[in-house]
């Protein structure tokens, strides 16, 4: 039976949480919800919501332009992820020897992830600029023409995946603090019996860090079918839907078009999917992750 004093302490703490509470309920369960009742209706946010049933996912799956921003998203993941991850493992890895002034190297390889979004599309915009723009201005010293960058259809999205590597000191952090985790003794069993740079990378450090590994290929991943900012400062999806990502579509549709059904039903398709890809990164990831205990489960 609660005494007087415990049933203070819990309403004290109904109390104390209570913010939290009401704070999830009105701007996340609620949203959240109401984004799948009108994923389900014709809804242009200024009239009443008309059930349609399926007809949004009907006419999404039948567009033309929403499979091409599928096709650009995938491509961009395809590409960025795999290159960003050998990236930020090259640098932690280079970081983690005896260096001097490596403090510095890592703050600085750092620093551009704090970055802003916007700032740093900013800077990109000015920097694949083919008139004045610094990489054609490099190229000129060797006699190169430089290619039109953002304003090509066939170099717009690889300028994107290019951009995205900018990033790479937030996961390069991430790694760093997971090959200091390596047992040294492991390390130096592996050096007694003969073993070479790459054998010892390869059998000892990378089994080490795999769950490292997995973490950042499922953040890289789902951060890559969220990409929205690039195409929204410098591209605007082109030229000719060469960058039209999943989610600047979804953008479109909902506050260009005032289509907030579509865009909502877009919204859940990506969701469902994020969740797919996940899951199956994982159970994959069975055979090849380990952990202290052995491998997962």
């Amino acid at each position: 039976m609660l005494t007087r004093e415990m049933r203070r302490e819990t309403l004290l703490m109904y109390a104390f949480i209570s913010p939290w509470v009401i704070g999830f309920v009105v701007f996340a369960l609620f949203p959240i919800l109401a984004s799948l009742y009108y994923s389900f209706t014709d809804y242009d946010i200024i009239h009443s919501p008309q059930w349609i049933g399926l007809g949004n996912y009907k006419e999404m799956f039948a567009d033309d332009l929403y499979w091409n921003s599928v096709m650009v998203t995938l491509k961009y993941t395809f590409i960025s992820v795999p290159l960003q991850l050998l990236l930020a493992m090259g640098f932690a890895l280079l970081l983690n020897q005896k260096l001097p002034f490596k403090g510095f190297f890592r703050t600085a390889m750092y620093f551009p992830s704090m970055v802003s979004g916007v700032a740093m599309s900013l800077l990109w915009y000015w920097v694949f600029n083919p008139q004045i723009g610094l990489f054609n201005y490099m190229l000129s010293w060797f006699g190169v023409k430089g290619p039109a960058w953002l304003m090509d259809p066939n170099t717009a999205l690889y300028s994107l995946i290019i951009m995205s590597f900018w990033g790479v000191g937030g996961a390069m952090i991430i790694f760093l603090a997971g090959l200091q985790g390596v047992p040294t003794s492991l390390l130096e069993a592996a050096r007694l019996d003969g073993a070479g740079r790459l054998s010892i990378f390869w059998h000892v450090t990378l089994p080490m860090i795999s769950p490292v590994l997995l973490f950042q290929l499922i953040l890289g991943v789902i951060e890559s079918f969220q990409v929205f900012t690039q195409a929204f400062v410098m591209t605007h999806g082109g030229p000719n839907y060469s960058t039209w990502f999943y989610v600047y579509g979804l953008y479109t549709s909902a506050f260009k078009e005032y289509r907030a059904g579509y865009s909502s039903a877009m919204a859940w398709v990506l969701l469902i999917v994020v969740l797919i890809v996940t899951y199956i990164i994982m159970k994959l990831s069975n055979r090849y992750v380990y952990y202290e205990g052995g491998k997962s489960r």
